[in-house]
């Protein structure tokens, strides 16, 4: 199970990374740090969510912001899922706060 997580992490942290290093040459380097930092509290937090095993917790849109700042987005069932989003995504390092834009829409 450790396994999977681990592994889940790295391509994901490998598939919003590369996209930064393509883009080296055209900004400057601290743009690229902080866009590569960006990436890893993204990539961790989606990481951690896919982690639960809960369907529409997978499907959140997570945007971090060069301050740290993580705003969450989408669809999932149920009050405590979004606030089960929230807690996950503020326990990451890095994290300085969160923005819940999560919609309640339960299944019908």
């Amino acid at each position: 199970m450790n396994n999977t997580r681990l592994v889940l992490t790295y391509l994901i942290f490998a598939v919003l990374t590369f996209p930064a290093l393509g883009h080296s040459a055209d900004t400057s380097t601290s743009t690229t740090k902080t866009y590569v930092k960006d990436s890893v509290i993204t990539t961790k937090i989606k990481a951690d969510l896919a982690a639960e095993k809960v369907s529409s917790l997978i499907h959140i849109k997570v945007d971090t912001d060069s301050l740290g700042a993580v705003t969450l987005s989408g669809e999932v069932e149920s009050q405590a899922l979004a606030d089960k989003a929230s807690t996950i995504a503020q326990a990451v390092k890095g994290v300085n706060s969160v923005e819940n834009n999560l919609k309640i829409v339960p299944k019908n």
